[in-house]
């Protein structure tokens, strides 16, 4: 029997597996020159874009003059936009049948877009389900947070009166819940008179329709038409 065979007995007929020889990692001096290479290659696309501009240098001119037009055009149009809107505030003005022909979310707006018109820039509507007895925030140039409930009457006078229980709603969120330095209700219909007393009680401010008359159709802020509004809370070019 021969060596190679015995052994083969002798292991049990199994036989030994193939050594693996570990992949040879390139040499320092081939990844050199590897990196070399492409340092190159990315210097040729460069000067080759670079003629290529230079030879053509004209359509760079002409993008570049497209780019500056539209620019200016855009920066034109939001300018005008501005002084448009610093207008349209300025001269904002509604009369009491446009008040009473409006949706009680449409009556929000208005009140909003008034606030602003005064100088609130931050004014904002928050009207609708859960707001807890606020239908319109903002914050006067005077530092002064308002917080205002909306009580839209599509009859006007004719339509239901605003009572004492809407004050208590606005009484027991506005300074609580919102924060509110000036507590107001605004309606274009009538308020009772008992309203009127829970209003002065508890430091509310009532806007009826008389007052909100004056306030819409003309320039005034609303807190030169209401009485015992609280001092400004920071001093500010208007103090």
């Amino acid at each position: 029997m021969s060596p190679r065979a015995r052994k083969g007995r002798a292991t049990g007929g199994r036989r030994r597996p193939p050594v693996r020889r570990r992949p040879r990692r390139p040499s320092k001096r081939r990844r050199t020159n590897d990196r070399l290479m492409g340092f190159l290659v990315a210097a040729v696309l460069a000067v080759a874009v670079v003629h290529l501009l230079l030879a053509h240098w004209w359509p760079l001119i002409v993008l570049g003059v497209l780019a500056v037009l539209a620019g200016g055009g855009w920066l034109y149009q939001r300018q005008q936009q501005e002084r448009w809107e610093a207008v349209r505030s300025q001269r904002l003005r509604y009369e009491l049948p446009q008040l009473d022909a409006l949706h009680h979310s449409q009556f929000e707006d208005a009140v909003r877009d008034l606030m602003r018109r005064d100088g609130c820039q931050n004014a904002v509507r928050v009207g609708g389900a859960g707001d807890l007895g606020a239908d319109v925030k903002a914050t006067d140039p005077y530092g002064r947070r308002w917080v205002i409930q909306c009580k839209h009457r599509r009859n006007g006078l004719a339509g239901s009166a605003v009572g004492t229980p809407d004050l208590q709603v606005l009484n027991g969120t506005a300074r609580q819940v919102h924060g509110a330095d000036i507590a107001v209700i605004v309606t274009n219909g009538r308020v009772t008179a008992p309203a009127v007393t829970f209003a002065k009680q508890q430091r509310l401010h009532v806007i009826d329709r008389h007052t909100l008359e004056a306030w819409a159709s003309g320039s005034r802020p609303l807190w030169e038409l209401l009485r015992a509004v609280p001092p400004p809370r920071k001093p500010t070019a208007l103090s």
